[in-house]
């Protein structure tokens, strides 16, 4: 198990490798509790990749695992 806040500073890799970014933030649905987007700060320009004020948001439902690094399959967003 690893907790939302460990999440925070972990470098976040494409499936293949590739590196997006490090994790900047984190947004849940309040009632749920569920995780929803990974904010992510750039550190390649990933095209396919949704931005806002120059992070990546990165929908939860794309994380195929979190554990030394975040790693995200860009074919499920």
């Amino acid at each position: 198990m690893i907790f939302a806040k460990q999440l925070l500073n972990k470098t976040v890799l494409l499936s293949d490798g590739t590196v997006v970014g490090t994790v900047h933030s984190i947004t849940f649905d309040f009632r749920t509790g569920a995780l929803v987007n990974l904010i992510v700060k750039p550190k390649n320009n990933i095209r396919g990749l949704k931005e806002e004020n120059g992070y990546y948001v990165i929908p939860f439902e794309s994380v195929r695992s979190a554990s030394d690094y975040v790693v995200i399959d860009l074919r499920r967003i």
